[in-house]
């Protein structure tokens, strides 16, 4: 099973088994992430599963499609480039060893 490493803000990280096909956003709320509150539980009509993803991973988690960059804007501290909604990141082989960053606050 691929691992993903959520790391907090105060740079504490922490690594899980993650399922493939399965949402980044779901292994943090599975797994008692503090940080990633999923209001929402995954439907994209909130921002507080939002991550930093780590500069090595951004190429491979590709960018933001149009609902997810709308969502973006009511996360705190956007960050381009790095910012997305962990409940759209899916699981993926290729995506072992993935690092997201939590932000201070989510929205």
């Amino acid at each position: 099973m691929p691992k993903i490493t959520y790391v907090s803000f105060d740079g504490k990280p922490t690594t899980v088994e993650a399922a493939v096909g399965t949402t980044v956003m779901e292994n943090a709320v599975r797994n008692l992430i503090s940080g990633i509150e999923a209001e929402c539980g995954g439907a994209c009509a909130c921002a507080t599963c939002h991550v930093y993803v780590d500069d090595a991973w951004v190429e491979a988690t590709g960018t933001p499609e149009r609902m997810e960059e709308d969502m973006l804007d009511f996360a705190r501290d956007m960050r381009p480039g790095l910012s997305r909604l962990s409940c759209q990141l899916k699981v993926t082989d290729a995506l072992d060893g993935l690092v997201v960053h939590l932000p201070e606050r989510q929205a």
